[in-house]
């Protein structure tokens, strides 16, 4: 397993539609499992692939966050929302890509999904909560969507010059 570098807004390509994944292959295993190991290090409660500069539609999670309980990695492989409630729900988001940053976004409230898994099984199920409102997030970066393109325009240019600065500080610190 290798940590891998995550990829700050603005990078083209957060921005680009991600290809299917054709085949479960050792390749695409050993990706989902550096996403987990630079996701939980991060730490984050989801990752997708283009966020590493992969743009592959696969995405890990793990939402639970009570100390005692276990973790549960997911690892979806071209996921898609098979329905979503009409109820909605607003949840103060924030990004891996956009470090530091949080804004509140509203989605439905729960999700159905499907995706094959590791094995190469097709799974269903549905989310609500965190689980509900991560699975969309890490599913519109998939779309080359990012949180931030839920905001209005002036809230999302600010956050976007602030990570412009960040960058540019990052690479002067080398």
């Amino acid at each position: 397993m290798t940590k891998r570098a995550i990829l700050i807004h603005p990078d083209p390509r957060l921005k680009k539609a991600c290809d299917p994944v054709a085949e479960v292959t050792p390749d695409i295993r050993a990706l989902a499992e550096d996403m987990l190991e630079t996701m939980y290090d991060a730490p984050g409660v989801g990752l997708a692939a283009p966020q590493v500069g992969v743009l592959k539609r696969i995405f890990v999670m793990d939402c639970v966050k009570e100390e005692d309980a276990a973790p549960r990695p997911m690892v979806l492989i071209n996921p898609e929302i098979a329905w979503a409630s009409d109820e909605k729900a607003t949840y103060e988001e924030g990004c891996l890509s956009i470090p530091e940053q949080y804004a509140e976004v509203t989605r439905p409230e729960r999700v159905r999904m499907r995706w094959t898994d590791l094995d190469g099984a097709a799974q269903e199920e549905e989310f609500d909560g965190l689980w509900a409102t991560c699975a969309q997030h890490e599913l519109d970066h998939l779309n080359g969507r990012l949180f931030i393109d839920h905001l209005g325009p002036i809230k999302r240019q600010m956050i976007t010059r602030r990570m412009v600065k960040l960058k540019r500080e990052r690479a002067r610190e080398g």
